[in-house]
């Protein structure tokens, strides 16, 4: 059983939202995601998906796209992107999953869950500087600090979990966060998210978010941390597979 992420699927079986005009490396994407998907992940699997999943506006709107993803093999882990505007309450969304019968999906919001050999984390994270706001207006300090409280809730689950899971079998697993936004890409950096990440003990960290920059590097370092670039049309729409840290 493997772990596997991707960010920014942005379906749209259900509303008329094309890709391709954001470059060539988007046609005809949701069968190129479909295919990819299924080389690699198997049913035992599990998927993160971090973040802009559809486009719909609303569950209702966006119904058609969790269910290609509940088709495909695997379970999977799906968390908030700036796109996700069908995103509600925990409660709501729980209730959505069960109404419509989806066995495969299942929320990342102020929780953890443990896969393997690691424990999931993680939140949508933001912008911090006037040049790479998401939206216009938006004060940034104040909703970094409310996405570093969210990323320490998660975290602080994560690792509550870690050592119950630690106590019951023995094994210990590596604490991995996931967030939208890049907390560090080129020369932008959102100092007090990566702080939180530092201080919170994480070694490896996923997003996605950023478009069309094919020459970015997969991997880069920093306060410890390896930061993993993971959008979907980066990754040719191939799913990553996270490798425990001993392979």
């Amino acid at each position: 059983m493997s772990l596997f992420v991707i960010a920014d699927t942005h379906l749209s079986l259900s509303c008329e939202k094309p890709m391709d005009v954001f470059g060539a490396r988007w046609k005809d994407y949701t069968q190129r995601l479909e295919a990819e998907w299924r080389a690699v992940v198997k049913e035992e699997d599990t998927v993160v998906i971090a973040g802009d999943i559809s486009w719909g506006m609303t569950v209702e709107e966006a119904k058609a796209d969790f269910d290609f993803i509940e088709a495909l093999p695997g379970q999977k882990i799906i968390m908030k992107g700036n796109h996700d505007y069908w995103w509600q309450t925990m409660a709501k969304l729980d209730a959505f999953v069960e109404q419509n019968g989806y066995k495969t999906i299942r929320f990342l919001h102020n929780n953890a869950y443990a896969c393997e050999d690691f424990i999931i984390c993680g939140s949508r994270g933001w912008y911090n500087d006037d040049k790479n706001k998401p939206l216009r207006g938006a004060d940034s300090e104040k909703i970094v600090a409310r996405e570093v409280t969210r990323i320490g809730i998660s975290l602080d689950a994560g690792h509550n979990l870690r050592r119950k899971l630690l106590e019951e079998d023995g094994k210990d697993r590596e604490v991995l966060a996931f967030l939208h936004f890049p907390p560090i890409f080129k020369g932008y950096m959102c100092d007090e998210i990566i702080m939180e990440l530092y201080r919170k003990g994480v070694e490896r960290c996923f997003f996605g978010h950023i478009h069309g920059c094919y020459d970015a590097p997969l991997k880069r370092e920093y306060a410890d941390i390896d930061f993993y670039f993971i959008a979907a049309d980066y990754l040719a729409f191939r799913p990553f597979k996270i490798e425990p840290k001993n392979v």
